[in-house]
């Protein structure tokens, strides 16, 4: 409890010294405030090269990175970066499938959309060309193999730096697999970060789509006001005063089934889901609409819970990839063949090692 208790006063701490404390919602401050309460999850003895006041800045500032990839022309990296960022699981229905049915490939998902959609063309509306141009109106969004496919990437690199670091890694590489998983941990919160904003699970996702009998806003600017402009006109999130409802960090899903971690991102964005109409009834009573300095608690309280599941959603992530990874084998046997190669003298032995495996 002393060691929980003095990693929480040092979060605090930093977030103060980089000026976070009244940063906005899910734009790029909102998301840097989520990474940074995300490291209020993870325990005193998580490594200490992701808690130095540098990593904590590359980490807040990846958060940005990418919707950053998002301001650039390339159609190529729209059409990959795009989608990752959402899913409208009320589609999921046309497509033949549910929540619980989804395939954990992303490849294999592509494929059962675009095989039902030539199956059943009557069932989907026809594709604008002309609004089409990075080729992603037909895809329903992959938010949910973006989240763990980083947490793949992360878990591995957790792999091959205990490796380097047990078997006779050189410094240079230990660093940069070091760098690599505060690559990895500040980019991947964006995705977690975006998971956590009702919006970006729902067809709904800019007002009210369909059949509306309970006439819910149809704003196209809803979507935006809920990323940022909410916030910024209370002022920003109290990040401070969020970092003390933070829990300890846990494993997400059960690392024993090869599908464990999918299931369980799933899972949360169905939540998540859930809760599309109540932030569609907050709307519809104002209690999302601030003026000066007056505010219906009730709207902020389900803003401010959002936030705080984003960033406790993201310290377990972070802390199971840690618990999750073990060494790499291939790896261990190459560093062993070096050592080997090192203490003979044998320069044919270290020209056949190396630190990736080839096909």
């Amino acid at each position: 409890m002393k060691n929980r208790m003095s990693l929480r006063v040092g979060v605090v701490a930093a977030l103060a010294w980089l000026g976070v404390n009244n940063a906005g919602a899910w734009d790029y401050e909102g998301h840097r405030a989520i990474n940074q309460l995300a490291l209020a999850a993870l325990p005193a003895n998580y490594p200490a090269f992701v808690q130095t006041p540098a990593a904590r800045e590359r980490i807040a500032f990846l958060a940005g990175e990418p919707d950053r990839w998002r301001n650039t022309p390339e159609l190529t990296l729209a059409h990959v970066n795009g989608p990752d960022h959402y899913i409208d699981m009320e589609q999921l229905a046309d497509y033949g499938l549910t929540p619980e049915t989804l395939p954990p490939f992303r490849y294999d998902f592509a494929a059962r959309l675009a095989l039902a959609r030539a199956a059943h063309p009557e069932k989907f509306e026809p594709v604008d060309p002309e609004r089409n141009k990075d080729h992603t109106r037909e895809l329903i969004g992959f938010l949910p193999w973006a989240i763990t496919e980083y947490y793949a990437r992360l878990k591995s690199e957790f792999s091959y730096l205990k490796t380097f670091q047990e078997y006779g890694g050189t410094p240079q590489e230990i660093a940069n697999a070091e760098a690599n998983i505060i690559y990895t941990m500040g980019v991947m919160g964006h995705f977690v970060g975006d998971s956590a904003q009702p919006l970006h699970t729902t067809k709904h996702h800019h007002g009210w789509v369909g059949d509306n009998p309970l006439g819910y806003g149809t704003n196209l600017s809803f979507h935006a006001w809920i990323d940022g402009g909410y916030f910024r006109k209370l002022g920003g999130v109290k990040t401070e005063a969020l970092v003390g409802k933070i829990q300890p960090a846990r494993r997400v899903g059960d690392p024993a089934q090869p599908a464990g971690f999918f299931h369980a991102a799933v899972a949360c964005l169905v939540a998540q889901n859930k809760l599309v109409e109540s932030l569609y009834q907050l709307e519809k009573k104002h209690s999302l609409s601030p003026h000066d300095n007056e505010t219906d608690p009730a709207g902020r309280a389900f803003m401010e819970g959002q936030i705080i599941k984003g960033a406790q959603m993201l310290g377990d992530i972070w802390y199971s990839a840690w618990q999750d990874a073990v060494v790499d084998k291939f790896l261990q046997a190459e560093l062993k063949k070096r050592t080997k190669a090192e203490e003979t003298g044998s320069p044919e032995a270290l020209q056949g090692s190396n630190n990736s495996r080839k096909k």
